[in-house]
Parts: C-alpha cells; structure tokens; sequence
C-alpha cells in the first residue's frame, strides 16, 4: 500500500473544485498518464469546466519535461532530506508544510518554470494571464 493509496478521481475533482471556487481565472493542469487523471470522474470535471480548465497531457515516462518533477526535486531536497519523520502522520505533515510554504513563495515557482525543459508550461500559462488587448 503506498504512501497515497486512498487517492482517486474523486479527490482529485474535490481537489480542482475547490481551486476553482478559490480563484475565478483560468488554470493550466498538466497531467500524466496515471489512473487517476485518466478516471471518470476527472474527465467529467475537466469537460465541464473547460472554460477555465486548460488540461494539458504529459507522457507519464517524460519525468525531465514534467514541472511536477522539479518541485518532487524541491521537496526531496529541501525537506525531507533534512527531517526523518517517525510515522505516515509526521511525513504527510511535514510535505503540505513545505507545499504551503512554497505556495506563498511565487518567485520560487517562476524561477522553477525558468528551467529550460519546462519553459513551454510558462508560456502555455502566461498567455492566459495576460490582459486581453
């Protein structure tokens, strides 16, 4: 049983409802191959919310163009390394710390998409951020 088991399409719509209740723009979703991405209930949600919902598909064996994987990097690297958690409980705790404090840091998620292989997420978003002319 991994670390996320109880994770399916369901949370993952949870999840995007809830971003999308957060901010009225439009977001940019890049996914892989997994199951879950690939499962009823996140294909129902991004059909319905194709208007502020850009899905973008990735080749789940094509880690080094994925942005996940530099911010999978971050965390490795810059928390967990540094810590050794006794329980599942700690871990998890541990990983949505860091992903809140990176949250707050939005220079440090530019600066992430400023890498060479994963400049083409920035422009995908970039152009949705921009003030129409």
């Amino acid at each position: 049983m991994g670390l996320l088991s109880w994770f399916d399409g369901r949370l993952l719509a949870c999840f995007m409802e809830n971003v999308l209740k957060q901010s009225k723009a439009r977001h940019n979703v890049i996914v892989d191959d997994h199951t879950v991405h690939r499962s009823v209930a996140a294909g129902q949600l991004f059909a319905a919310n194709e208007a502020r919902l850009r899905l973008g598909r990735q080749s789940g064996y094509r880690s080094n163009l994925n942005p996940e994987e530099l911010f999978n990097q971050d965390l490795k690297t810059n928390r967990l390394g540094e810590i050794h958690p006794s329980s599942r409980v700690d871990l998890m705790a541990e990983v949505l710390s860091h992903l809140r404090r990176r949250q707050r840091q939005s220079q440090f998620i530019r600066n992430h998409l400023r890498e060479r292989h994963v400049r083409y997420a920035a422009a995908q978003s970039t152009q949705y951020c921009l003030p129409a002319q």
